[in-house]
This record gives structure tokens, C-alpha cells and sequence, in this order.
């Protein structure tokens, strides 16, 4: 099965054909498609792993956005003791879950 690593949001995905991934929010509407660039894939079955540098040349990952959202509520806690020191703060980061298309 051919797989691709790719980069978003600061971050890599290992992304294979028909799945699908929450990635950073990306500015698209649903049902919109999106393009990625891709850092190394293997190309296929037995096929060799080029890795780019940075990127491999003429291939990209196309994905369609389902839907936008966000993640579950984590707490910031910060104390330092015997200081009356405590900040308490919530946050929730924002996703976008793709589905991907094709990759090559």
C-alpha cells in the first residue's frame, strides 16, 4: 500500500489512499479540496522510499476537508510553591479532518 509522509500545521502524517486524519485547522470549507506537500513516500507496493529534500518532487497528496471542529478541553496549570502562585487556564485546539484522495 503506498503511503506518504506529509507536513501541516507544524506537524507530519504518515497518510495512506481512503483514510482519514485530523490535521491543524486549515482555512477550507467542507467539501472543499486541499492539496499537501509531501516530505517522502514509498510509491507503491515494493516500491523504493524517496525522501525529499526538503520535498519529493511532482508528488502531492490531494484531500477532501469533512469537517472542521475542535478537540477536547485539556487544563493549563501553573504553580509555584510557597509563592501564593496559581494560573489555571483552559484551552481547546482547533482541527480539520480530511479524507484522503490520491496520493502521487
Amino acid at each position: 500500500m503506498a503511503y506518504a509522509i506529509i507536513r501541516t500545521g507544524g506537524k507530519q502524517f504518515r497518510v495512506e489512499q481512503g483514510t482519514t486524519i485530523r490535521v491543524p485547522s486549515v482555512s477550507r470549507e467542507a467539501g472543499e479540496r486541499v492539496e499537501f506537500d509531501v516530505l517522502a513516500t514509498n510509491g507503491g507496493e515494493g516500491g523504493q522510499l524517496k525522501i525529499g529534500a526538503p520535498l519529493v518532487e511532482g508528488v502531492r497528496v490531494g484531500a477532501t476537508v469533512v469537517n472542521h471542529g475542535r478537540g477536547e478541553k485539556i487544563i493549563v496549570f501553573k504553580k509555584k510553591r510557597r509563592k501564593q502562585y496559581k494560573r489555571k487556564q483552559g484551552h481547546r485546539q482547533d482541527f480539520t479532518t480530511v479524507k484522503i484522495e490520491s496520493i502521487g
